[in-house]
């Protein structure tokens, strides 16, 4: 495996791939402006307190339900809405999903970080509108692909003019109803030359294991997010609730808000000391 050097960027005044842990956090989808503004405001001021940039995530459809009956979102206007108020009142950049190109203009009028879903990473002209919109992109490597595929990704996204491209690792798919996440994902994703983001809370989804939902297993979220800083990443992912037994969507494999601060605090140490340790890395 050959090494790369991985080029720093900005993205507002967070910064990835520069030596630094930055947090991507929030509820897995919009549910009201209200709570999503509640959230938004209690994250950043978590990851403030333990020192790590921050990022809100939100989603406004989950177009990859396992049921028809699933809560999908409140729809694009009103989610680009709330997203648009969660930057203008926390100052923080925001991330959302896209799933079709006719999605993309629209949504980079307000994310900063196009969010390209697993199942969608080999849709290359969503890459590659995602990509010319000068925003930078997030592409979640699909539970399918080995990480020595995700090079294939990354080149389709700088053919077409990004140069400020993040992967995502959120676990591959093992037997029914399970993922494992493979730690050398991150070495091997980040020698492409891209800062590399582990989605810790999608990695212990149970897809379709609830037979009309995906399940999930909340209780391993801070071993795998210790393992995964101790391995080398850029920035960690967490879907955050305050309420996850009553959330509409992902509550199963989402972390409690009271849990949020004490990881950060352990994963900023944790990658404090990798650093002193492996410079370089």
């Amino acid at each position: 495996m050959n090494e790369a050097t991985v080029m720093p960027f900005s993205v507002g005044d967070v910064v990835f791939g520069d030596g630094r842990l930055t947090v991507i956090a929030g509820p897995c989808v919009i549910e009201s402006r209200e709570h999503t503004l509640m959230l938004a405001h209690e994250l950043q001021r978590r990851a403030q307190r333990a020192g790590l940039d921050f990022v809100f995530k939100s989603s406004f459809d989950k177009a990859n339900r396992s049921s028809h009956e699933s809560f999908r979102g409140l729809g694009m206007r009103v989610g680009l809405e709330i997203l648009r108020a969660v930057r203008e009142e926390t100052g923080a950049p925001v991330t959302t999903d896209v799933h079709e190109t006719t999605q993309v203009e629209e949504v980079a009028e307000v994310a900063d970080i196009l969010q390209i879903p697993a199942f969608l990473c080999r849709q290359t002209d969503l890459i590659v509108a995602a990509a010319r919109t000068g925003r930078a992109v997030n592409v979640k490597k699909g539970q399918f692909l080995s990480p020595y595929d995700a090079r294939n990704i990354v080149r389709k996204a700088r053919a077409a003019g990004c140069e400020r491209l993040l992967l995502t690792e959120r676990g591959t798919t093992f037997g029914y109803h399970n993922l494992v996440v493979d730690m050398r994902s991150f070495p091997i994703m980040r020698s492409f030359g891209v800062p590399v983001v582990f989605d810790v809370t999608h990695s212990l989804q149970l897809p379709g294991g609830l037979g009309h939902a995906t399940g999930g297993q909340a209780e391993f979220i801070e071993p795998l997010a210790r393992a995964g800083v101790a391995a080398g990443v850029d920035a960690v992912f967490l879907e955050v609730h305050d309420d996850p037994a009553h959330a509409p969507s992902d509550g199963p494999n989402m972390l409690p808000l009271e849990r949020f601060e004490p990881l950060l605090e352990m994963l900023r140490a944790i990658h404090e000391l990798v650093r002193r340790n492996a410079p370089g890395w």
